[in-house]
């Protein structure tokens, strides 16, 4: 696949392109220069018609989860226990729950890699990791599940004041 040079080494190009990647499925659109968006087009539509691909290849499978036990208030609750050695100390109540989860099939695990791969790791404000990957299979996937291309739309906004560089707003559909 051939790609723009951009003018930036290929690290540097890689790393700007899964920035712009993360942002854009993060926030819905970005604006940058017009060059790299139409890069970003090829590359954000491609994950889109994979993940509307793959997003119901999946099975639901019961597993078995140890969790804490849980009060009427929300609060775990505590055992007191004797030691071998005759200390005492507390510990949290275990409890086996059945639960249903989400089992992907191979396919879809294997595009979700993919996807991790191609996109960096954002933070909200109060530094837990969002899952753009899962934002990309269970929101954005299934907005466009009819649509077959054209997901993306570059609006062109005129030049840059600082460099003269072309300027454009790459969003989501």
């Amino acid at each position: 696949m051939s790609q723009r040079k951009l003018g930036k080494a290929t690290k540097h190009r890689v790393a700007m392109l899964k920035t712009l990647t993360a942002q854009t499925i993060l926030n819905g659109k970005i604006d940058t220069t017009e060059p790299r968006a139409k890069e970003l087009k090829s590359i954000i539509d491609s994950m889109i018609s994979l993940a509307i691909k793959e997003s119901k290849n999946f099975e639901m499978t019961k597993v078995k989860v140890s969790k804490a036990k849980v009060d009427d208030k929300g609060k775990k609750v505590n055992e007191k226990v004797t030691s071998k050695n005759g200390n005492t100390y507390y510990r949290v109540v275990k409890e086996v729950v059945e639960v249903e989860r989400q089992k992907d099939m191979p396919s879809r695990l294997a595009v979700r890699r993919k996807f991790m791969r191609m996109m960096d790791k954002i933070s909200d404000n109060d530094g837990k990791t969002i899952d753009l990957t899962d934002k990309l299979f269970n929101e954005i996937a299934p907005k466009y599940e009819g649509r077959i291309g054209g997901y993306t739309r570059i609006v062109k906004t005129g030049v840059r004041k600082g460099d003269n560089a072309s300027t454009a707003i790459l969003q989501l559909i």
